[in-house]
């Protein structure tokens, strides 16, 4: 699979997204490597609070929610799905399917071991979210 990459420095300095990049590598069907951006505020032992994104934005979404939630306690983690904001861009249209952002997106939470997660997703985000809660339900404690 042919991937594109949008260069770090393109999200220099963005207006009101001061957060650190976190980025986790898996594999795709094909043995192609996608990089997948995620930001991850708040302390590690708070409530974890999963947010995911639809069509067509990113993270930066929910970039003026998180500093709310983070000083209410909460570990906020905001991924970009595979084609959006910071993360790898498959080239092929094809590739863009239902089942690779669960397959991909489903990879990228066991890659990070997340667990204990409440689960809070927009348009897309919630339909590949709630596929990623059926695949792993022993991973997620609540969905919004």
């Amino acid at each position: 699979m042919k991937i594109l990459r949008t260069p770090d420095h393109r999200f220099d300095n963005l207006k009101g997204y001061p957060f650190a990049p976190k980025y986790t590598e898996i594999e795709t069907q094909d043995g192609s490597n996608l990089r997948i951006h995620h930001i991850d505020e708040g302390s590690k032992g708070n409530p974890l609070l999963l947010c995911m994104h639809g069509q067509p934005v990113w993270s930066y979404l929910y970039s003026k929610m998180i500093p709310h939630l983070v000083e209410g306690g909460i570990r906020v983690i905001a991924p970009d799905l595979p084609g959006y904001g910071k993360s790898d861009k498959p080239a092929a249209r094809e590739n863009y399917s239902y089942q690779n952002q669960v397959d991909w997106m489903t990879q990228w939470l066991i890659s990070n071991d997340l667990k204990n997660v409440s689960f809070f997703g927009q348009d897309w985000g919630g339909l590949i979210g709630l596929r990623m809660v059926a695949n792993e339900p022993d991973r997620f404690e609540k969905v919004s």
